[in-house]
């Protein structure tokens, strides 16, 4: 961290690296945690409404598709009303979230979590431009993976804190104080970035803005093919994170609850990778290099769960914690690449531009390998035609790292 600092850019009288970061970070993991926390009471969410826990799959699906149409048109909003106005009204979206679930009222659930994926949808595209005014290009991909390492700590935050307070004071008392996260961040944020400098643009249609950005997109070479590993890398990603535990139980045999266990060391290694990940880029010198390596490897650990069933025990559980390294390690050197080639004071829109394609990955990838499984019967041999998503990325992005140099 000290590195980092030694080598902070300052925009007077903007906040400092560390404090942007530290906020960033922050904000991710209540917007993770926002997300997450459904799914982390969902039985007892479930038996009180009446219907089936499975139902959570479709809410957070709901969560995302309304992240996407967020992300479409928060470059714009950055623009217009500034990173912090619109971090600021992620907190709130995520605040009202945690408040509509806590109703239990089916109507008022589906509208609070269209709030959440909306919140969500903003928060990239904000902190992005807020990280990108203060960070040194030498140090890009470890401040936006220290950033993006707020995803899985956000999961394990809610992971644990739900259930306990579910367990304490009831499922509706859980999500009310959950509202205490995005407020004291809100409060945080108001504190240290209160004297943020303000770029102030022409005011413009939402659906002007999302032309703008997609033509600056696919008129580059590096954008068009990070939006690209965007898609393919969270396919990979969510797929891995959805079905390692009934894979693990399906086709292993492992208990429930053993396999649950690697699942979490899975995220574990997720935030241990966004770190690293950052650290490796910043030392060789290329994000996209990076991309390539990260799709190689999880190609080859997609394609080594074909034979899972094969491996003795400490290889199937060892071969998930790497494949969680890798698959939810991406994301910060992604970001910190977008960044690196977006127009200067364009970072936040170009942000939500690309990021679109990574939404869609998100919601095409789980469902896509479902129904792989639907046809084969066999969760390895899914992994195994999603390995191609990895090795499409390693040659795309080795490609458009040749072109960059």
């Amino acid at each position: 961290m000290s590195d980092i600092l030694a080598g902070e850019r300052r925009l007077a009288p903007a906040s400092s690296l560390l404090q942007t970061l530290a906020a960033a970070t922050l904000i991710q993991i209540v917007a993770t945690a926002s997300v997450l926390a459904l799914t982390a009471i969902a039985p007892s969410v479930a038996r009180d409404l009446g219907i089936g826990a499975h139902w959570i799959g479709y809410q957070i699906s709901l969560i995302y598709a309304s992240g996407m149409i967020s992300s479409a048109v928060a470059g714009t909003l950055v623009q217009r009303y500034g990173p912090v106005k619109v971090e600021h009204l992620a907190l709130v979206l995520f605040g009202l979230g945690f408040a509509g679930i806590a109703t239990a009222f089916v109507p008022v659930i589906v509208l609070a979590s269209l709030l959440i994926g909306f919140g969500y949808g903003l928060n990239n595209p904000a902190s992005s431009e807020m990280l990108s005014r203060v960070t040194p290009q030498n140090r890009r991909n470890i401040v936006f993976s220290l950033k993006q390492a707020g995803v899985p700590l956000g999961g394990i935050c809610a992971s644990f804190a739900f259930p306990y307070l579910s367990a304490r004071f009831g499922w509706h008392q859980a999500l009310l104080i959950g509202v205490v996260g995005p407020l004291a961040t809100m409060g945080l944020l108001a504190f240290t970035h209160a004297a943020e400098p303000k770029r102030v643009a022409k005011p413009r249609s939402l659906g002007r803005g999302f032309v703008e950005e997609q033509s600056i997109i696919w008129k580059s070479r590096p954008l068009r093919t990070l939006s690209g590993l965007g898609f393919a890398y969270s396919a990979m990603q969510l797929s891995a994170s959805a079905f390692a535990v009934v894979a693990l139980v399906h086709d292993a045999g492992w208990s429930l609850l053993s396999a649950g266990a690697v699942a979490a060391a899975m995220q574990f290694a997720g935030a241990f990778g966004r770190v690293f990940w950052g650290v490796v880029a910043d030392r060789i010198g290329g994000g996209l290099l990076t991309l390539s390596l990260l799709g190689l490897l999880g190609g080859l650990g997609f394609a080594g769960l074909y034979w899972l069933a094969d491996l003795p025990v400490v290889l199937q559980a060892g071969l998930f914690v790497l494949v969680g390294a890798v698959t939810i390690g991406w994301n910060g050197v992604l970001l910190a690449e977008v960044a690196h080639h977006a127009p200067e004071a364009r970072v936040g829109a170009i942000t939500g531009g690309a990021l679109v394609y990574t939404f869609i990955g998100v919601i095409v990838g789980p469902s896509s390998f479902a129904a792989l499984y639907a046809l084969t019967g066999h969760y390895g041999a899914s992994f195994l035609c999603f390995s191609l998503f990895g090795f499409g990325g390693m040659v795309a992005a080795w490609l458009a790292h040749r072109k960059d140099r």
